[in-house]
């Protein structure tokens, strides 16, 4: 061994640990407890907002004379340089029991002890409603673009598929012709119908905690007016003991978020289904597809198979947060510090699910060959019907008689159209004249002219109004 072997510098001690209480208890809490009670692992990613919700508040507490002029821009300077270290990771490693502490432990270690000043009329219970709050609105705005995307996938692939016609299914059965644009449009309309909830949410998110205090209000006069216009909320909370457990607005943007994983599951079930060799309608892009361990051959839908799974990861936070909060009181209890947790796993997943899923839909590859072999007479049961009730017959009877000819197709092993003229007279007389006035597949597709059905007029009235719902600003 060397004589001068070098040394290596340990690294510097963890910071000593800075909380915000405790001068009523003899000693600390037990490693076991503070494993439990610690949520900077969690809440560490609120930083920036329970910064910008601290110089607020600074700014407030200098209005009413708490701080001085000079300390109050003391302490908005030192607050800066606290985001500075946060930005470059200080939070990575530290020892401070939340985000809150943390921040006001480094703001010790900027500007001293005027940092002290920083908690007046303040507690924890308002400051993490507001900081979650202010990141919500964030991560809804990301979110909502997110879903605009896909909508916008789902209408530019719609738009190429007008002229496309497929079977449609109710039941996991053959039901009507329509038109591939016609089944993409079901796709995009409940994602608009999310993005109106999340702005409807959004309403209610945007409402300020901060000057609640712990439970009945700041002790001292700040204006929560114009906290509410710094920090960018639309509203003053009307009750500070409601405000400051009020988690209503996890809880419904949760909801939001396990509908839209719903929807994104419906569309994964049926393009899983669509890519499947039996049918063979679509195909995904190699980017947006996976092969087996085993099989050389597979070609694994997994981005919507995972799109589907993940559907009930956000049920799973809504049904968490729900069952927490229906056995606490009024007021804020620690049974609140879990809403993060579940709030940014639903934010994380839909982060990831929602690009996936667009990337695939952009990159889909329409078989249109298949879905027309896919189209089967039987799909015109219901046109016959509509005709025999232009002759007179009364749709119930109709129905009936159309049943009937049904019956003898595969009885006879014939398409619906093919059954001889003489049995679909004997059955009725106006039958076979039916059965020889059936027009083309886009024939069939144009009766459907309703507003809202499959039409050619529809679609493209459709796509107009999806194409300015998910426009960009929109």
């Amino acid at each position: 061994m060397p004589a001068h072997q070098p040394t290596e510098t340990p690294p510097p001690p963890p910071p000593p640990a800075h909380q915000m209480w405790g001068g009523r208890f003899a000693f600390g809490p037990s490693e076991a407890l503070d494993a439990l009670n610690r949520s900077l692992p969690v809440d560490h990613r609120l930083w920036p907002q329970d910064v910008a919700a601290s110089k607020a508040w600074v700014q407030a507490l200098g209005r009413v004379g708490v701080l001085s002029p000079a300390e109050e821009t003391h302490m908005l300077e030192g607050l800066d340089r606290v985001a500075e270290r946060l930005a470059d990771g200080a939070a990575a490693g530290a020892p401070d029991e939340d985000v809150h502490t943390l921040v006001e432990r480094l703001l010790y270690e900027e500007i001293g002890a005027v940092a002290g000043k920083l908690h007046t009329g303040r507690s924890r219970n308002d400051q993490v409603a507001t900081d979650l709050r202010l990141w919500t609105l964030e991560a809804l705005d990301q979110l909502d673009a997110d879903l605009a995307a896909l909508g916008r996938a789902l209408v530019e692939r719609a738009r190429e598929g007008v002229d496309v016609l497929l079977p449609g299914y109710t039941h996991g059965q053959h039901a009507q012709p329509v038109r591939w644009a016609f089944v993409l449009l079901a796709h995009a309309w409940p994602l608009g119908r999310d993005r109106q909830r999340l702005a409807d949410a959004r309403r209610r998110v945007a409402e300020l905690p901060l000057g609640s205090g712990a439970l009945a209000g700041s002790g001292f006069p700040v204006d929560r007016v114009l906290l509410k216009e710094a920090l960018g909320f639309r509203s003053v909370s009307a009750n500070a003991l409601d405000a400051t457990g009020d988690r209503d607005f996890v809880a419904e943007v949760l909801f939001t978020m396990a509908l839209v994983g719903t929807h994104l599951s419906r569309l994964g079930a049926e393009l899983v289904l669509y890519a499947s060799a039996e049918f063979g309608f679509v195909q995904l892009s190699d980017a947006f597809s996976t092969g087996s361990s085993l099989m050389p051959q597979k070609r694994n839908p997994d981005v919507f198979e995972l799109a589907r799974a993940k559907a009930g990861r956000l049920l799973g936070d809504l049904v968490a947060l729900l069952t927490t909060l229906k056995g606490i009181p009024a007021g804020y209890q620690k049974d609140l510090q879990e809403d993060k947790a579940l709030l940014f796993d639903a934010f994380d997943t839909l982060a990831v699910v929602l690009p996936a899923a667009t990337g695939a839909v952009q990159t889909l590859t329409l078989n249109a060959a298949r879905m027309a072999a896919a189209l089967d007479a039987s799909l015109r049961a219901t046109d016959l019907a509509d005709l025999l009730v232009e002759a007179g017959v009364p749709f119930h009877e109709s129905h009936g008689l159309v049943g009937k000819l049904v019956r003898e197709a595969e009885r006879a092993g014939v398409p619906l159209d093919k059954v001889p003229a003489a049995v679909a007279a004997g059955i009725h007389p106006q039958l076979g004249a039916a059965v020889a006035q059936l027009g083309t597949w886009e024939d069939s597709v144009e009766s459907r002219a309703t507003a809202g059905g499959a039409s050619r007029k529809s679609v493209e009235d459709q796509l107009e109004e999806l194409r300015k719902a998910f426009a960009p600003g929109a």
